[in-house]
């Protein structure tokens, strides 16, 4: 299992912190891991799967 941070997961998703974080509240995205007091990141896994359901809405929306 790999752990990936803020910045990478803004890369991979196109999304802005602000909406990553407001995605999470809404219980639409991944939450993260706490590594420390002030330092979270996610599993690259959850990421990769996130991305591809979303993928997989918008073709079945197009169907």
């Amino acid at each position: 299992m790999k752990l990936i941070r803020i910045k990478d997961v803004m890369e991979r998703t196109g999304l802005a912190r602000s909406t990553i974080y407001k995605y999470i509240n809404l219980g639409q995205f991944p939450q993260p891991i706490k590594l420390g007091t002030r330092a979270v990141a996610w599993v690259e896994s959850e990421i990769d799967t996130w991305i591809n359901d979303s993928i997989k809405r918008r073709d079945d929306d197009a169907a």
